[in-house]
C-alpha cells in the first residue's frame, strides 16, 4: 500500500500545476455553500441578540434600517437627527428610561459615540484599566480601539474633522482618554465613548474663549466700554478641554434642541412599552419608535433569500467544477495508456495500477477537502469581527 500511495504522490508532485489547481477547484466547491452557511448563521447570531437586547429606539423619521445600524453598530451613515427634547420626553413620560446616543464623528476611523453613564450600566460595560467618564472633554475606549491605537489612560485622542473644507471652523477636539473597558465581544470594542456633551462640544454647539481680562488675549481685545470687552475675530476656540478653561465652556440656545441621532428607551415590562410605542404612532409625528430586533429580522430574510440564490447558483457552478475535474481525470487516464502498460509489463497488476490512479483522485478530494474544513474553521473564528467590520464601514 505504501508504494502505490508513494507512486501516487510522485504522480501529483510532478504535475504540480494540474494538481495545484484540481485542489484549489475542490476547495471552493466545498467551502462556498458551508462557509456561506457559517457566515450567515453568525451574522444572524450577532444581530438578533444585540438587537434583542434593545427594547426600543426612537429617532427622526426615516430609514429605521440606518437608525438601528447607527445605534447598535455606530456604522452606516448617520440618519437624521432627532431633538435632545425627545429624550426628555421619553424620561418624563415615566414609561421608560431614556439613554440618548449621538454617533455622528469619527476618531482615526473610530466612532466617537456620545452618550451618558447609563449606556454603560445599561450594557454591562466595566472599565478594565483607567476610570469612567467624568468630565467633559474626557473619552473612554473600547478594547479594540485601545490595542489597535495603541493608546492608554493618559493620552489624547483627536477627533476627525467631518469634511476638509470645515468653513464653519469647528476645530478638532482633543480628548484626554481616562478608562479602557474590558472586551465585550461587541460593537462597543470599536467604539470612542465621551459624554454626550463632549459630542456636541465636537460639533461646534459648545463653546471655550479665551478669558479676554487677561493681559496675554489682548490680540483678541477689539474694545473695551467699562466692564464689558468686545472681541474680534482672533479669539481662539479650545480644541483641547483643561482644568484651567473648562469653565469657560458654554452652551448657545435652548438645550432642548440640541441633535441625537437616537434616544435609546428602555421600559420596565410590556405593558410600558405598548404605551410608550403607541404615543409614536400618529402620522403626525417628527420621530419614530422601532423594534430593533423586528427590523434586524427583516433585514436576515433578506439576508437568507440572497444567500439561497448565491448558494444556488454556487452549487450549479461547483457541479460544472466537478463535470470538468472528471474530465480532466478520464482524458488523463486516457493520455497514460503507455504508463499503464509499462507497469504491467514490470509485473504490476491490474489492480495495484487501478489503486495508484484512484489514489491520485482519492488524495486530490482529500486535500481539497481539508483546506475547505480549514477556511471554514477560519471562517467561524474570525466571521464575527469581519460582520461588524462591514456593519462599521
Amino acid at each position: 500500500m505504501r508504494q502505490i500511495l508513494y507512486l501516487a504522490w510522485r504522480y501529483l508532485a510532478y504535475h504540480r500545476w494540474k494538481t495545484i489547481t484540481l485542489v484549489g477547484a475542490i476547495t471552493l466547491i466545498v467551502y462556498l455553500p458551508v462557509g456561506l452557511r457559517v457566515l450567515v448563521d453568525q451574522s444572524s447570531r450577532q444581530l438578533t441578540a444585540r438587537a434583542a437586547a434593545t427594547p426600543l429606539l426612537l429617532g427622526a423619521k426615516g430609514s429605521s434600517l440606518e437608525l438601528v445600524l447607527n445605534s447598535l453598530y455606530f456604522g452606516s451613515d448617520h440618519p437624521e437627527l432627532t431633538r435632545y427634547a425627545e429624550s426628555v420626553r421619553i424620561a418624563e413620560s415615566g414609561l421608560a428610561a431614556a439613554i440618548p446616543l449621538y454617533v455622528r464623528f469619527q476618531a482615526r476611523g473610530y466612532p466617537i459615540v456620545g452618550t451618558t453613564l447609563d449606556y454603560f450600566d445599561y450594557r454591562g460595560l466595566e472599565v478594565a484599566t483607567g476610570r469612567g467618564l467624568a468630565m467633559l472633554g474626557e473619552c473612554v475606549l473600547g478594547s479594540r480601539v485601545a490595542s489597535a491605537l495603541g493608546v492608554g489612560p493618559g493620552d489624547f485622542v483627536v477627533s476627525s474633522p467631518e469634511s476638509v473644507f470645515d468653513i464653519a471652523g469647528v476645530y478638532p477636539l482633543r480628548m484626554r482618554v481616562v478608562g479602557v473597558l474590558e472586551f465585550a465581544d461587541s460593537a462597543d470594542d470599536d467604539a470612542i465613548f465621551v459624554d454626550v456633551k463632549t459630542a456636541w462640544v465636537i460639533q461646534g454647539l459648545v463653546h471655550g474663549h479665551q478669558d479676554l481680562t487677561r493681559p496675554e488675549a489682548a490680540a483678541g481685545v477689539l474694545g473695551r466700554e467699562g466692564n464689558r470687552v468686545i472681541a474680534n475675530a482672533a479669539v481662539v476656540q479650545y480644541t483641547e478641554i483643561t482644568e484651567e478653561n473648562r469653565d469657560s465652556f458654554h452652551f448657545h440656545g435652548d438645550l432642548s434642541e440640541y441633535p441625537l441621532t437616537a434616544v435609546l428607551a428602555v421600559p420596565p415590562d410590556q405593558r410600558s412599552s405598548a404605551l410608550l410605542q403607541g404615543r409614536y404612532q400618529s402620522e403626525e409625528q417628527a420621530v419614530q419608535i422601532v423594534t430593533p430586533v423586528s427590523v434586524m429580522e427583516d433585514l436576515l430574510g433578506t439576508i437568507l433569500t440572497v444567500e439561497r440564490f448565491v448558494v444556488a447558483g454556487a452549487v450549479i457552478v461547483g457541479l460544472a467544477t466537478l463535470a470538468t475535474a472528471a474530465l480532466v481525470f478520464l482524458l488523463s487516464l486516457r493520455l497514460r495508456r503507455r504508463e499503464r502498460l509499462t507497469l504491467f509489463k514490470i509485473g504490476g497488476s491490474r489492480l495495484a495500477v487501478a489503486a495508484v490512479m484512484a489514489s491520485e483522485v482519492i488524495v486530490v478530494l482529500a486535500s481539497g477537502t481539508l483546506l475547505a474544513a480549514g477556511l471554514t474553521l477560519l471562517t467561524s473564528q474570525f466571521g464575527s469581527v469581519t460582520i461588524r467590520a462591514l456593519l462599521r464601514a
